[in-house]
């Protein structure tokens, strides 16, 4: 029964991980390439700040600790970077970081799930850090399906052709 429940848990954040860059994906579809690095003010952050960020935490938490490579992340850069990366290039860099995330959480162990480890001074399971990995990413998701809106002002439609008003059985 136990490794049932860690193969659903594992399935379920990979569902979870593939919703957040579908809507991702779809928000990027919007968008022009200046709107990519707006900011609404100086406390606040660009799309393309917010992509190079989820890719450093991704990779600082999924792929260094719990694929057990170097933590090389340099999270003040995720901010402080202005421009460089085109839409394209920035989509690409987030599915590829994602797609070895994917990788390594189906892979890793039920010992490694359970064993704790320091990942940016928090101490985690690697369960914690699948939740970690998956609450980040989703909560920037939607911090760039509200700057998309508020850019586009229109529906970004992630469930279009869905009926969401079905009750629960």
């Amino acid at each position: 029964m136990e490794k049932e429940m860690l193969k659903e848990f594992k399935e379920q954040i990979v569902y979870r991980l593939n919703e957040s860059t579908r809507m991702i994906k779809i928000s990027f579809q919007k968008l022009e390439e200046e709107d990519i690095w707006k900011k609404i003010n100086d406390s606040s952050n660009s799309i393309g700040n917010l992509i190079i960020h989820l890719c450093g935490n991704i990779t600082q938490y999924a792929i260094a600790s719990l694929g057990k490579t170097e933590d090389q992340r340099n999270r003040d850069y995720e901010f402080e970077v202005t421009s460089g990366f085109t839409k394209e290039e920035l989509l690409s860099k987030l599915e590829i970081t994602v797609e070895k995330a994917k990788s390594i959480i189906l892979s890793t162990s039920e010992e490694e799930y359970m064993r704790k480890r320091s990942v940016q001074g928090f101490e985690f399971s690697g369960i914690g850090i699948a939740i970690h990995v998956t609450e980040h990413y989703s909560y920037h998701t939607g911090q760039i399906a509200f700057w998309t809106k508020q850019i586009k002002n229109k529906s970004l439609g992630f469930y279009d052709g869905i009926d969401l008003t079905i009750k629960n059985k």
